[in-house]
């Protein structure tokens, strides 16, 4: 498997530096600051790249368990709301909450939401953020 990268280079002090972000596979590049993190400036931040991450894993993780499993996903979609709180003297990632639509044929809303949680807690990333609680939204689109 190969091995994936990731660069980041921050120039100055927490409040008034600035930095910049960037895949090893050249897919992404950006600027991130104080700003973007903690309040609503312009940029990414390392909290939004985890979201992306274990969005992207998840949806997936969970078509290729479907499948796996007799039923052949046409769309899985995910939103990941990653909550950074301050705790003591710094900062945590108190929470992150996947809220998935999908439109999967022929399945039943129990076992897609059996499939779901089994993928919530077995996919890459998910395994890589255990320290962080991470809640399941799903909802079956019937076409």
């Amino acid at each position: 498997m190969p091995l994936r990268t990731a660069d980041a280079i921050w120039e100055g002090n927490l409040k008034d530096g600035k930095g910049r972000m960037k895949l090893g596979s050249g897919a992404f590049e950006g600027a991130y600051s104080f700003s973007s993190r903690f309040e609503e400036g312009a940029g990414t931040n390392p909290e939004e790249l985890i979201g992306a991450a274990l969005a992207g894993c998840f949806s997936m993780a969970l078509a290729h368990g479907l499948a796996q499993s007799g039923y052949s996903p046409k769309r899985i979609s995910t939103k990941a709301s990653v909550k950074i709180e301050k705790v003591g003297e710094g900062f945590k990632i108190t929470s992150i909450v996947l809220n998935t639509e999908a439109e999967v044929p022929g399945i039943e809303e129990q076992i897609f939401m059996e499939k779901a949680e089994i993928t919530k807690k077995t996919c890459p990333v998910s395994q890589a953020l255990t320290g962080t609680e991470i809640k399941l939204q799903t909802k079956l689109n019937k076409k």
